[in-house]
């Protein structure tokens, strides 16, 4: 019989960087000519975004934001440590990386073996230097399991879930950031180098409408106006189902399996009815308050409409977990949210044991 642990937690690209950047997403949106002058006014932001801002574009607070996400990473350092698995499955976002217009799959298993991927990709393209001060170029080698993932999407056929699974990286194009900032966040003091653990990843349309209509990222207001929608993602109730399917195929093995979801939740560059300026943290904190309190049939309930138009897109991994953890009746032993008004996105953080 296996065992579980299950954590959630945040793969926040710019804590790969330095605090001078780490608020670069809200001054880019500031330049915006779409977005009216009365909103991009500091002077009628909420009194907390003004201090979070302060006198120098977020630059000083950047350190407090850090230090507060590597206190919730190290936690689940810890937990995943004190567990010992034999293998990580991680359900992250694709965001126009290995899936484009050729194809995109509601959910895929990468079923890789141990692959080397550059670690600053992102940030490179953002223009800022890592905070470790290592070369550009600095690469990882994100430990896999092929035969396991191929047989994890072929126990998932059988089990009713249609899964999709994808044996080679697209050629010329990023790995999902998601996954490969896991290994590099859980492993913070070396730049995910000295990370032991073998990773499943499980990717999810989390985008959904926004996938191909936004390139999985940025946009400007005068884009949007004249956007193409997208098919819809997996809802969230979709998600519960797969998380719940994956957890059914691991049971009853001899293994111990560590889930993670792998995201943050309300990101201001989704969050059109803000003008990307803040993220909703009205919405995250209702659906905090409501994983905290074990109502999960509420959480389920959530429509896609409802995550869309609070920029929650990422929140879909979350879901896969939170199946997870009620078809193996974990329990939520601890958990956190890290928020803010300046540095896009609200992040929380989980831990739940057998």
């Amino acid at each position: 019989m296996s065992r579980f642990l299950g954590l959630g937690m945040t793969h926040y690209p710019l804590l790969a960087g330095t605090d001078e950047h780490m608020a670069g997403l809200l001054r880019w949106t500031l330049t915006d000519p779409d977005i009216p002058e009365s909103e991009k006014d500091p002077a009628n932001w909420p009194a907390r975004m003004r201090a979070e801002w302060g006198a120098d574009q977020g630059r000083a607070s950047a350190a407090g934001h850090r230090a507060r996400l590597l206190d919730g990473l190290r936690t689940c350092r810890t937990a995943l440590d004190e567990f010992g698995p034999d293998v990580v499955v991680v359900w992250g976002d694709d965001q126009y990386e290995n899936f484009r217009e050729e194809v995109v799959p509601p959910f895929c298993v990468l079923a890789y073996d141990d692959l080397p991927v550059p670690a600053f990709e992102v940030m490179n393209e953002r223009g800022s230097p890592n905070v470790w001060g290592l070369p550009d170029d600095f690469e990882i080698t994100l430990r896999g399991d092929a035969a396991l993932a191929r047989d994890l999407a072929d126990g998932l056929i059988n089990d009713g879930v249609d899964m999709a699974y994808s044996y080679r990286k697209r050629a010329g194009a990023h790995f999902p950031h998601a996954i490969l900032n896991t290994q590099l966040f859980l492993d913070y003091d070396h730049a995910g180098a000295q990370f032991p653990y073998r990773l499943l990843p499980v990717t999810v349309n989390c985008y959904g409408r926004h996938a191909i209509a936004r390139k999985g990222g940025l946009a400007r207001f005068a884009d949007i106006s004249k956007e193409t929608l997208d098919p819809s993602g997996p809802s969230p109730a979709r998600c519960v189902a797969v998380g719940r399917a994956i957890a059914r195929y691991f049971r009853d093995r001899d293994l111990k399996v560590a889930f993670v979801a792998s995201s943050s939740w309300s990101h201001a560059f989704l969050a059109d009815a803000l003008w990307h300026i803040r993220p909703d943290t009205a919405a995250d904190e209702r659906l905090y308050e409501l994983l905290v309190q074990r109502r999960y049939d509420e959480l389920a309930a959530t429509t896609s409409r409802e995550v869309v138009e609070s920029g929650q897109h990422e929140i879909l991994n979350w879901f896969c977990l939170l199946g997870a953890v009620q078809e193996l009746g974990l329990e939520l032993s601890w958990s956190t949210m890290v928020t803010t008004d300046v540095f896009n996105s609200n992040k929380p953080f989980a831990v739940y044991r057998g």
